[in-house]
């Protein structure tokens, strides 16, 4: 069962409009989720775990859910196939892939693009006209791709810089179709707390010293990201950082 139950139609922003979003059963994607849908839209949320994609589509009231492994074209064309129309696609999903290039295994290396810039090509191909020609396509890089570090992140930052220059390049190729690029620094999510397991406080602490606001991000902060480059019509080949100048200290 990929349906929640038809939530309540609301004005906003984005009414009747219906948006596609990968990465939407936890952290930013979902906060991302939740503010489209008090914005008026219908909202699919993509996730890898069908048992979580169904909670997070049920627990928020959403339009429903798919299960993919955004690393399999087949999966991702499959889950999505159903799906008549999509204003806003917005891809979000992504590991924290990290392993020094001549330490680790090449496959596990090859995810960071796959997950990101390969699994954004897939998708948008497997969409094709179904992706609305006055809607949007939201990616996710990160401050990597501007801060990289000694730590085995070369390859993630430079699959996060990629992610921006496709935008560039696609907000050429799919015009007028806009493209943007969402690039949060260290923000409070999930996600974070499984990368660094029991070394998440001693980081965070270490961090938020040094970042000017002295605190991370949050996932509701960077979802009301997502929604303005969704909603903002002159948005258009743009990086939106999100970091509390992370990038920059």
């Amino acid at each position: 069962m990929t349906e929640a139950s038809s939530p309540t139609s609301h004005s906003g922003p984005l009414k009747d409009r219906t948006v596609l979003l990968f990465g939407g059963t936890s952290g930013i994607g979902l906060s991302a989720a939740v503010q489209a849908k008090a914005a008026g839209a219908e909202v699919y949320v993509v996730g890898t775990d069908a048992t979580r994609a169904a909670k997070a589509a049920s627990d928020n009231g959403l339009a429903g859910w798919r299960a993919a492994d955004v690393t399999n074209p087949q999966a991702i064309a499959e889950a999505i196939a159903d799906i008549p129309h999509v204003d806003h696609l917005v891809l979000l999903a992504g590991t924290f892939v990290a392993g020094k290039v001549m330490e680790a295994e090449v496959s596990h290396l090859h995810r960071a693009f796959d997950e990101r810039v390969w699994a954004a090509v897939h998708t948008i191909r497997a969409l094709g006209n179904r992706l609305s020609k006055d809607g949007s396509v939201t990616f996710i890089s990160g401050v990597l791709a501007d801060r990289p570090n000694a730590y085995g992140t070369a390859v993630l930052a430079a699959a996060s810089a990629a992610m921006e220059a496709l935008a560039r390049g696609l907000a050429l190729e799919l015009a007028p179709v806009r493209v943007n690029t969402l690039s949060p620094g260290t923000t409070d999510t999930p996600l974070l707390s499984r990368t660094l397991g029991e070394g998440r406080d001693a980081y965070v602490q270490t961090l938020t010293d040094k970042l000017p606001l002295h605190r991370l991000g949050t996932a509701e902060e960077a979802g009301a990201a997502v929604l303005f480059l969704m909603t903002n019509s002159s948005m258009n080949a743009e990086t939106l950082h999100i970091d509390g100048a992370q990038r920059i200290v």
